[in-house]
């Protein structure tokens, strides 16, 4: 049996693949939200169900929190030893008035662009998660064994955070080290071009706090003379960022690399449409550092922003106060090696040196994980880009991906084990948002992705 009879089996089996995938997104695992515990064991339940009904040895593994569910499949001495990892969690549905049917009441609909899978989930990640296990379910039925050997790992905590990832880790390193970590939770490039992420931004978070007066002050008494602590905090935010919108904390760019000649010349030849991107969400002119493309600024360059600022009456009316205090949440992406702790210390320095008499600072750290990157110079990665291509007709690109998934760094770091970002999402997939939807073209493509993948590495 060939690779084409797998094919043609995903084929045939898609309106059945796609009960399974709805079946899965009427369970309402919501992660973060514990009045769902028990929805998410019973998603936890149902993968482990399913991956036995074909064959899989599979089990749910208590954690703090919600289960893992594991599974391993395949002799030790055949090809590659394969990890594949998703998660099976939800985020919430709020606002739910915004939905245009209920969110776990999944449905295949017509659409002027085609088909789409709607429901909470169907993109991020249970759509996603599902087409890896549609391909192997094919294989299995046309082939009658197994590519090679695949350990199955599948989370239920990636939406609130992943607490119990670590530790599920580290107590089961032996169990999950393999040769190389398939993970699909990502996109296609510009909603069509099947790609490959090499770059993975880490995320440090800061909150600070600035306190001046020991009370509210009235402006008209006190203004002028006393340090008013917004304007302390919105000069400190004005110069984290020169003229050329380079970042300015000491030791910033300590550890980002630069791009590689052939890495440039690829994106290039992406044809990176950033006037579109920026004209859908209502602006027009790239705002980061003067010298580098736009790619550059969203997948291997390193960030700085304020995402929250806030201080005195912001009520409806005026009130004329000096506040005692103001706040502000400001996130750095990574890239390279950065070291998120030394750039936290850095960052907290600069803040402290610009107080000025009467004003004090306090700090809330809200994680930090540095930025994760693989080296494309194992052949696994070629063969996997020219059966991507292969599937989708059109030549499958490395690319960064600029927000973060401190999961591809755990593999790394705790297992030794390369990871493979592939995914079949796209731009208005809308995760997190509501009326999320899957094309089902990505489940569809997505499946026989895999299938030819598998084909590649073994």
């Amino acid at each position: 049996m060939s690779i084409d009879d797998v094919l043609a089996r995903i084929d045939d089996d898609l309106p059945a693949a796609t009960d399974r995938l709805l079946d899965l997104l009427r369970i309402p695992s919501i992660s973060t939200d514990p009045a769902y515990k028990e929805d998410c064991d019973r998603a936890a339940d149902w993968l482990v169900a399913d991956l036995q009904s074909f064959g899989i040895e599979a089990s749910k593994r208590a954690t703090p929190g919600h289960p893992m569910v594991v599974g391993h499949v395949g002799d030790p001495g055949k090809g590659p030893h394969l990890l594949f990892y998703g998660h099976y969690d939800v985020q919430p549905v709020d606002p739910l008035n915004l939905w245009d049917r209920d969110p776990f009441d999944p449905q295949v609909q017509d659409t002027p662009a085609g088909k789409v899978i709607r429901g909470r989930g169907a993109a991020d990640d249970k759509g996603q998660l599902m087409t890896f296990i549609e391909a192997l379910r094919a294989w299995k039925e046309v082939k009658g064994d197994w590519p090679c050997r695949i350990t199955f790992f599948l989370e239920g905590e990636e939406e609130s955070g992943s607490p119990s990832l670590v530790p599920f880790m580290r107590d089961n390193a032996d169990e999950l080290k393999t040769d190389l970590a398939l993970i699909c939770d990502t996109g296609l490039f510009e909603s069509r071009t099947p790609a490959i992420v090499t770059m993975l931004r880490g995320l440090l978070g800061e909150e600070l706090t600035i306190t001046g007066p020991d009370k509210d002050l009235h402006s008209g008494m006190y203004g002028g003379l006393s340090m008013n602590p917004i304007r302390v905090l919105s000069r400190i935010i004005a110069s984290l960022h020169d003229d050329q919108a380079r970042i300015t904390v000491p030791g910033f760019y300590d550890g980002v690399p630069e791009l590689s000649e052939e890495l440039e010349a690829q994106w290039q030849g992406l044809a990176f449409d950033h006037d579109k991107f920026l004209s859908d969400v209502g602006l027009s002119t790239p705002a980061g550092e003067q010298d580098r493309t736009p790619l550059e600024m969203l997948w291997s360059r390193p960030t700085c922003e304020v995402n929250g600022i806030w201080g005195g009456y912001t009520g409806e009316g005026f009130k004329t106060v000096l506040p005692a205090q103001a706040h502000a949440k400001i996130s750095f992406r990574l890239v390279g090696t950065q070291d998120p702790q030394a750039i936290r210390q850095s960052f907290r320095t600069m803040v402290q040196e610009m107080l000025p008499p009467d004003c004090e600072v306090s700090f809330s750290d809200h994680g930090a994980s540095p930025a994760s990157g693989v080296s494309v110079e194992d052949p696994k990665f070629e063969q996997a880009r020219a059966a991507l291509s292969a599937e989708w007709g059109i030549p499958a690109a490395y690319v960064g991906c600029g927000g973060s998934i401190p999961i591809g760094g755990y593999f790394q770091d705790i297992l030794g084990t390369t990871p493979m970002l592939i995914g079949f999402g796209k731009d208005d997939d809308a995760i997190h948002s509501p009326n999320e939807k899957y094309d089902l073209e990505s489940f569809h493509k997505g499946i026989r992705s895999w299938a030819r993948i598998l084909e590649a590495l073994t």
